[in-house]
């Protein structure tokens, strides 16, 4: 069992229809990653002991969560991230994603602010609780080919 998750033997699993999990990532994407974009969202969507493990690193509490979506948006304006294709468990309480991230640079780690595209994809895993809130999010993502992008020369 992972840190945060209740323990499945005394969670009833009847609160949200198992179908239902892919539905409930997609609408946290909807809310928080496209427009008009609402990072407050995560208040409602995700646990207060929330945790997203992405390269590696974990960002631990919906409030530090809610600050790291904040700068992401911060670093890569006009973000939109669409789902490419999502699969889920048979219980419901995983789903897992190919996703896009588009926008353009304003200073995606720590590149020049220069407006040029950003284009990222990636994966994740969602752990989805009975209730419908998300509780731990494991991402991974190209942002090594981004930032060589960003880097290099400017198209002439």
């Amino acid at each position: 069992m992972f840190e945060n998750e209740p323990d499945t033997a005394t969670v009833d699993r009847r609160t949200v229809h198992p179908n239902a999990a892919v539905e409930i990532v997609h609408n946290f994407w909807a809310e928080v990653w496209q427009h008009p974009h609402n990072p407050d969202a995560i208040d409602d969507l995700v646990t207060e002991d929330f945790v997203i493990t992405s390269g590696g690193t974990e960002i631990r509490g919906r409030e530090q969560f809610k600050a790291w979506v904040h700068s992401f948006h911060d670093a890569i304006g006009d973000i939109e991230l669409v789902p490419i294709e999502s699969f889920q468990s048979a219980d419901g309480s995983r789903v897992t994603s190919r996703w896009e991230l588009t926008g353009f640079n304003r200073g995606y780690a720590g590149t020049e602010a220069d407006g040029r595209p950003v284009h990222m994809t990636g994966t994740a895993v969602w752990a989805v609780l009975p209730d419908g809130r998300l509780t731990h999010n494991w991402v991974e993502r190209n942002a090594l080919e981004v930032y060589l992008r960003l880097n290099g020369p400017t198209a002439s």
